[in-house]
């Protein structure tokens, strides 16, 4: 699943820096780590704004820390944290 997770979140900025969002490459061997300290800070991913703004948050990490495929690769504080900044843009409704 986390090898799965990691070609993921590549494509996804991949998908991003082709539509102009400028985003941080991440090595697979740091990926995880990287997910995780991003997902438990106070500070949303790299291009996230941008994302949004153009329409595509299903591209950034919050969306896939929240996707079902993924979610057991994270804690409920990672993927609730990722729930809450995905629904203050607007991506989730209630």
């Amino acid at each position: 699943m986390e090898q799965q997770f990691i070609s993921q979140w590549e494509k996804c900025r991949e998908l991003a820096a082709q539509a102009g969002v400028r985003v941080r490459p991440v090595t697979a061997e740091e990926a995880m780590k990287t997910a995780h300290r991003i997902l438990s800070g106070s500070r949303t991913s790299d291009g996230f704004a941008a994302l949004a703004q153009i329409g595509h948050l299903e591209w950034s990490l919050e969306a896939l820390a929240v996707d079902k495929r993924f979610t057991g690769l994270f804690s409920d504080e990672e993927a609730n944290e990722a729930l809450a900044r995905l629904m203050e843009a607007g991506f989730y409704k209630i």
